[in-house]
């Protein structure tokens, strides 16, 4: 049962890895070919969060976004493989800050053939999340006692 944990574990996390390792290979100057496609995006939820808080917020850099995005899938997915529930948190934290802005399909019309798109894969990653929080409470449901294999004690006479 536990090469099948960590297998099914490490089949999961190849998604988080393989997508940041990605990432990684086509950062540049400007943060890859992501950016084309976040800034606008991030530029958009500054302006909402702005008029909705009443306060001027800062620019959001984009290739910072971007290097914490490449950590929080390589660094989670790494621990993930390895059943840590850091790992779990952490990729937790990356579906939580991307999946409302990059898979904004609540500002497409349903006759858009991109809302489909986007909401298929916003769904995708609600699937993930819930995964993801499915892991944490199995792993928390185990009491820690039963974790730690006692040692048989020897029989004296």
């Amino acid at each position: 049962m536990g090469f099948f944990s960590f297998l099914g574990r490490a089949l999961f996390a190849s998604l988080f890895i393989l997508s940041a390792w990605q990432m990684f290979n086509e950062f540049d100057v400007n943060g890859g070919p992501i950016s084309k496609e976040l800034i606008p995006k991030l530029i958009v939820v500054k302006k909402n969060l702005s008029s909705k808080l009443g306060v001027a917020l800062p620019d959001i850099d984009a290739r910072q976004f971007i290097t914490t995005i490449i950590f929080l899938k390589g660094v989670g997915g790494i621990l993930f493989v390895f059943g840590s529930t850091l790992g779990s948190y952490l990729l937790l934290l990356h579906l939580v800050l991307t999946t409302p802005l990059l898979y904004d399909f609540y500002n497409y019309r349903p006759s858009n053939p991109k809302y489909n798109q986007l909401l298929n894969e916003f769904m995708l990653n609600t699937a993930l999340f819930g995964a993801l929080l499915f892991f944490i409470g199995m792993k928390n449901s185990i009491p820690r006692s039963q974790l730690r294999k006692k040692t048989p004690k020897a029989k004296t006479i």
